[in-house]
């Protein structure tokens, strides 16, 4: 199955072409240059590089949010512009979940992740998951992903730590929770740095989610905002 796969959720948005679980290529997006500028040359040059055509790719990854408002409906609406052409399917993944798989499996089964990422404004968005108790390598999401303060973040996670193998926190940029983790009784709980490049592994989530049958079409598709658009949140209708 070849799979293309883009995250538009930040600054530092990506593209990755893979077969199967396996990255073929990866491209990282201009720093500077709006993606309304920038995603479809860029993905032409990631194909063209691999000798591969869009009438070749068998399913569409995204990163669905939460991330920049502006950011993921660039790429949402691309997404959704390529299915119903080509009429393919599209794996929705999460980027906090992309965040989260990264990080080392030390702690063991049954271990916490909890992913987040600066929503500005003095927020983050975050999100818990737990490694099964095998050696599936899946990661379970436990209860619903937020925007809220990172000392409320934090908080809410204490209720999950009892009788927990370790909390890791995964994050690209640690200075959006460390200052909140000081003072703060979290028991076995670090923080481990991990890459803002995610579309390889909104790519393999993508994956794991097309075997699953987790799919769905061009109409389907939505985002996963959590925070409401800045002209929602301002609307005074009357």
């Amino acid at each position: 199955m070849l799979i293309l796969a883009l995250d538009t959720s930040s600054a530092s948005g990506s593209l990755a072409l893979l077969r199967d679980a396996t990255i073929l290529a990866c491209r990282v997006s201009s720093v500077g240059e709006p993606y309304s500028a920038s995603l479809l040359r860029e993905t032409k040059e990631l194909l063209d590089g691999a000798c591969i055509s869009f009438d070749q790719i068998d399913l569409f990854a995204v990163d669905a949010g939460p991330g920049s408002f502006t950011g993921l409906r660039v790429g949402l609406t691309t997404v959704k512009g390529w299915a119903e052409v080509w009429g393919r399917q599209v794996a929705a993944v999460s980027g906090l979940e992309a965040l989260a798989t990264q990080v080392s499996r030390a702690a063991g089964p049954g271990s916490l992740v909890a992913p987040v990422m600066d929503a500005r404004r003095g927020q983050i968005f975050g999100g818990l998951f737990r490694w099964r108790n095998d050696d599936s390598g899946v990661l379970d999401r436990l209860g619903d992903e937020v925007v809220t303060s990172a000392e409320e973040f934090l908080q809410s996670l204490r209720p999950q730590l009892k009788g927990a193998c370790g909390l890791l926190i995964a994050c690209t940029e640690p200075e959006v929770i460390r200052s909140a983790m000081e003072g703060q009784d979290l028991g076995c709980c670090r923080i481990e740095v991990v890459s803002n490049v995610l579309a390889p592994f909104i790519g393999q989530l993508g994956y794991a989610k097309a075997v699953r049958g987790d799919v769905v079409d061009a109409l389907h598709l939505d985002a996963n905002y959590i925070r409401r658009s800045d002209a929602e949140m301002n609307w005074k209708g009357g």
